[in-house]
């Protein structure tokens, strides 16, 4: 507290303090400090409560600036540009009606529904960014206004979606609403101008031209509520950044994205598709990618043999009672398709396999000796997502889980823990990832089952293996939902996006619902803990960030065809198969194609298909032996050539096996 009279003293995240002329606001505090500061701040916290820059401090306040290149910072720039987006529709579109436009990771999006049957069609989107820009350039102050809910209805009389949203929160409560609007029983919301009004709990950045550097990027479709049987209305996608260079950035990695999508190159590289014959949601797997994903599975097998893991195999449906128990129906019915009624019962699709897991374990007495029991399975599920949600092999329908629950007692439970950390990690290095995030999950305030005791005891395992192993992590409060805590795994691909990936969850719950049970060394029963634990998450999502990851050029232990042979001209075909013989005999995955098109356009097209190698045969080489080698771009050494002449076969093969041979060595020993 300060002892100046005419002065306030506010303490800073360091536990510095400083004194401020009162009345003085957050901007204040971020100008005495600097005007680097001062410039990038977009909003404060004040007590541990998001606030804008404007708002009045208090003698004794904790305040921290919250800048614009933060995650928390450039949430405030997207809802601040998604406001600036309404103001600019409503005036080019008298008569508009908005409901919702929230930030979201990397952007934002506003919904609206337009008079008179109008429809946004791409092109609109540069002449909706033109008058985004000039509300930017009139520099218009957001201004925060508090209001009764009476009062609110009145202020939005012309705006019925805000109307509803004010409705459902008299009835209902906030904790009802989907969207940061409200706040209690206050309406805040934010004016820029007389003819512009929005209903939000902000923070904002204090005037519009303290943004700028946005995108509008897409036109969809959008039921009101997410509700399929409300009004359709339309959705703009946007992205807005810190600055111009951020900005750029990020829409070159959309590029890249969107060169490296693994639907396109899955469908290039006949890997796999949807046919729409089976309905969406559903793959089916071509030879090529097969070939990937026997690999992928083969060695998910092996790792688990040598781990001391056990495998099991279930069914993929059962009867309802199984998901009563194990509270599928009453968590997760939404997601599981409809049931199907037969003679005996009611039979559901299963949309996880712990439940059947948990049945092997129940199957007969189990003794402290045989702990910790580890099942593994690469188990089929099956979830209803919704057709709106789906997104090729990173959101689908039916797919395969390298699935393994673990049974422990509470003494092995933290050592246990610690050695699955070590075996994602192995994992997920051999397939070429290298950075990972991590973070630990805590309990859902609402949707969580059992004491909070357990969860603690729980959360504390959790916390104590990361610690143990060094890594930094973040902390999702409040994000894990039912069962238990977890940590997730996130890998950064190769243009910098991150995928969540792998999952280890502690679980005290479903013991206790299957009422499983050990006999301890004092001869007494006990209760297991349950462990769950996917490391490539799903064999779908896993191979879908792999294309993406490599851009379809796989490493050459993971390519379907690892080498092309071509001869130069029909003469050379005879030798040619003799190579692709030996080569074959090496263990190479190998193919070839004869000499009906010019060779040139042969290599192009091995090329287009990013085959790591191609071997090109010519009198020469039938003569000595050899073969001409054509590597692919990223495997062609720095300072060196994409193509070697003269090479003898037995030096490329024993080459090419030392490369797979190595690999399988590394990826074992991660």
């Amino acid at each position: 507290m300060s002892n100046n009279p005419g002065m306030i003293s506010v303490a800073l995240p360091d536990g510095s303090e400083r004194e401020l002329e009162a009345p003085a606001t957050p901007l204040t505090l971020a100008g005495s400090i600097g005007s680097g500061l001062r410039k990038a701040a977009v909003a404060a916290t004040v007590n541990g409560t998001d606030t804008d820059l404007t708002t009045e401090l208090g003698d004794g306040d904790v305040v921290a600036i919250i800048t614009s290149d933060t995650e928390a910072g450039r949430h405030v720039l997207r809802h601040s540009t998604a406001h600036v987006l309404a103001q600019a529709v409503t005036q080019l579109y008298p008569g508009a009606k908005f409901s919702i436009g929230p930030a979201i990771e990397n952007g934002f999006y506003y919904d609206f529904d337009l008079p008179d049957g109008q429809t946004f069609h791409e092109d609109d989107l540069g002449r909706i960014e033109k008058q985004m820009k000039e509300i930017v350039r009139a520099n218009q102050p957001f201004t925060r206004t508090e209001h009764t809910m009476a009062e609110a209805k009145v202020l939005f009389a012309d705006q019925p979606y805000k109307v509803e949203i004010i409705e459902r929160v008299e009835s209902a409560g906030a904790d009802d609403l989907d969207v940061g609007e409200v706040a209690g029983d206050v309406i805040s919301a934010y004016r820029n101008t007389d003819d512009f009004v929005d209903m939000c709990v902000g923070p904002h950045v204090p005037s519009t031209g303290r943004l700028g550097f946005f995108k509008l990027q897409k036109v969809a479709g959008a039921h009101w509520r997410g509700n399929e049987s409300g009004k359709m209305l339309q959705r703009l996608y946007g992205t807005a950044w810190e600055s111009k260079q951020a900005l750029a950035a990020h829409l070159h990695q959309l590029e890249e994205a969107a060169k490296r999508d693994h639907r396109k190159l899955a469908n290039e590289l006949d890997l796999l598709s949807f046919p729409q014959e089976l309905g969406g949601g559903l793959a089916v797997w071509h030879p090529k990618g097969a070939i990937i994903r026997k690999l992928m599975e083969d060695y998910s097998r092996l790792r688990h043999e040598t781990g001391g893991y056990e495998f099991v195999y279930t069914p993929h449906l059962a009867n309802g009672k199984l998901f009563e128990t194990s509270g599928h129906l009453q968590w997760y019915a939404d997601g599981m398709y409809p049931p199907m009624e037969m003679d005996n019962g009611t039979y559901y699709m299963k949309p996880m396999n712990c439940p059947m897991h948990c049945l092997i374990f129940k199957s007969r007495q189990r003794s402290y000796r045989e702990l910790p029991l580890r099942l593994f399975e690469l188990g089929n599920v099956y979830r209803y997502e919704r057709a709106g949600t789906l997104h090729g092999l990173l959101r689908i329908r039916g797919f395969t889980q390298d699935d393994s629950h673990i049974y422990c007692t509470k003494e092995q439970l933290s050592d246990e823990i610690a050695s699955l950390l070590d075996f994602v990690l192995s994992v997920l290095r051999a397939f070429g990832f290298e950075d990972f995030t991590f973070n630990l999950s805590t309990k859902d305030p609402v949707k969580y089952v059992g004491s909070d005791e357990i969860w603690d005891e729980a959360t504390a395992a959790l916390k104590a293996a990361l610690e143990l192993h060094g890594l930094d992590y973040a902390v999702k409060d409040g994000d894990a939902a039912f069962y238990g805590p977890k940590i997730d795994i996130d890998v950064r691909d190769a243009i910098g996006r991150s995928w969540q990936l792998s999952t280890i969850q502690a679980d005290f719950q479903l013991p206790e619902r299957f009422e499983l049970e050990y006999v301890g060394a004092d001869n007494d029963r006990h209760r297991p803990i349950m462990l769950h634990r996917a490391l490539f998450g799903s064999i779908e999502r896993f191979f879908g960030v792999l294309i993406e990851h490599y851009a379809g050029a796989f490493p050459t232990w993971l390519a379907p065809v690892q080498i092309r042979v071509l001869p130069v001209a029909e003469a050379h075909e005879a030798p040619t198969q003799a190579v692709v013989a030996a080569l074959e005999a090496a263990g190479a995955r190998v193919d070839w194609v004869k000499a009906d098109v010019g060779l040139g356009k042969r290599i192009r097209m091995a090329k287009m298909e990013k085959l790591p190698y191609v071997l090109v045969v010519g009198d020469d080489d039938v003569a000595a032996n050899t073969v001409g080698v054509n590597l692919r771009s990223d495997m062609v050494p720095e300072g060196g050539e994409d193509v070697e002449r003269d090479v003898p076969l037995a030096t490329f093969i024993e080459r090419f096996r030392a490369e797979v041979d190595n690999a399988a060595t590394a990826a074992l020993t991660a």
